[in-house]
């Protein structure tokens, strides 16, 4: 007789899923069933440790109660309104908070509400565009803005993120920033900068400067602080507006609710949220003062999804734990705990280039400018029943995104899985 194979959920899944699911959509063989704190079961019933976190969406964890609560709430009374159509109060309390809390210049502070860091992020160039009737827009190496047609042009990747997608938005400029590691100083970026405002774009014709503090797919390039007082400056000079694109370094990543909260003397004219700030559910923000957010006539900013009721009251119940002093002092003694385990590790494996982040925003980047190795390390963990993410302009980054809320022991098995899997691949 012929054996009978079992068609487990998995593979019955990931069939349908290549059967009506674009292939332009890059997915693991992960299936997800249920999610909860750090982990992540499948639907045979794995369960992995997550240090990937939606691609930095679970700061506070998968299922966070009070996040849990408060949809639950929510639910009873609606789903949907549109801000456009009727004011609901969840939209505002979020503004309030993030006006609270917020890192930029000015005074009386105000936000937009929209679905995701790519939208906050064109509506960060448009509303500057508004503020100081400028058209052009300035980027920077290594940046990751989005996939649609404007933050794809101000991403700095081709493949996978531009090839074949063109052409492009206009009036995008892009300059270089400092990476030490690959031998670009701060001197080198501000003389780049200058160099663009010569050759290719006049300063007075750029609306913003859009940069990332931490530089998430680009490999967690932190910025130096005396670069970002420097650019402060020279905006400052040429009337641009500073935009701080925190979608992945924000909501206490870092270990302050924003990274640009690290450098002394620096302080954005608009801030991008994202990723985290909704708990799991879909939601960013733009925020700034009053000034250049109020710029845009009624009618040019909006949504029909843009501030979900759901998303607000979980973003509300976000904002005010990671507010707390305590949880960002966790999360800056986490950042410690990783940062010295992984400088022991690199210690051991020369194939690691470099250790670097800022607080619990991590990675390490190995010397082979391929994605191989680094391919090779998170399929080794998968197979250990760990969840990590590459980046890198090369492929070559390893970037841990453990939730900040992540218990001793679960830590502690998660990094001698590393271990593990970066002595098999390496």
């Amino acid at each position: 007789m012929n054996a009978i194979t079992e068609t487990t959920a998995h593979d019955r899944i990931l069939a349908d899923r290549a059967r009506y699911v674009s292939a332009g959509v890059s997915t693991p063989k992960l299936v997800v069933s249920r999610a909860d704190g750090a982990r992540v079961t499948d639907v045979d019933g794995r369960t992995f440790l997550d240090f990937a976190g939606g691609i930095g969406c679970q700061n506070t964890g998968h299922r966070f109660a009070p996040v849990v609560e408060a949809i639950r709430a929510q639910a009873d009374d609606y789903l949907h309104q549109c801000f456009m159509v009727g004011v609901y109060e969840p939209y505002v309390e979020v503004c309030r908070r993030l006006a609270e809390l917020s890192p930029c210049a000015g005074e009386q502070q105000k936000s937009l509400l929209v679905n995701s860091g790519a939208e906050a992020n064109e509506n960060a160039v448009k509303i500057a565009r508004s503020a100081t009737g400028r058209p052009a827009v300035v980027v920077f190496d290594n940046a990751f803005h989005g996939r649609t047609l404007l933050t794809m042009t101000m991403t700095a990747k081709v493949k996978p993120y531009r090839a074949g997608f063109g052409p492009f938005a206009p009036e995008v400029y892009r300059a270089p920033v400092p990476n030490l590691y690959r031998g670009v100083t701060t001197d080198d970026a501000i003389a780049g900068l200058k160099q663009l405002f010569k050759a290719e774009v006049d300063p007075a014709s750029v609306a913003c400067v859009v940069l990332e503090p931490v530089q998430g797919e680009g490999g967690f390039l932190p910025m130096p602080t005396d670069y970002l007082q420097r650019l402060t400056e020279m905006c400052r000079e040429h009337g641009i507006l500073f935009v701080d694109d925190e979608v992945q370094s924000g909501v206490g990543r870092t270990g302050k609710m924003w990274a640009i909260e690290h450098h002394d003397g620096v302080a954005p004219d608009l801030l991008v949220s994202g990723k985290s700030i909704g708990g799991g559910l879909p939601l960013a923000a733009v925020t700034g003062p009053a000034s250049i957010m109020d710029a845009v006539p009624a009618g040019g900013l909006g949504g029909t999804f843009g501030g979900n009721p759901l998303s607000c009251v979980a973003a509300a119940a976000v904002l005010d734990a990671v507010a707390d002093p305590e949880f960002l002092a966790q999360a800056t003694a986490l950042g410690g705990t990783i940062r010295l385990r992984l400088e022991q590790v690199a210690a051991r494996h020369d194939a690691i280039g470099e250790v670097r982040g800022l607080g619990p925003m991590l990675a390490f980047e190995l010397s082979e400018q391929t994605p191989d190795q680094a391919a090779a390390i998170v399929a080794a963990a998968f197979e250990r029943n760990l969840l990590l993410l590459a980046c890198g302009m090369y492929g070559n980054v390893i970037r841990l995104l453990a939730p900040l809320t992540i218990g001793d022991d679960d830590l502690e098995e998660g990094l001698a899985v590393l271990e593990e899997s970066l002595d098999t691949a390496l």
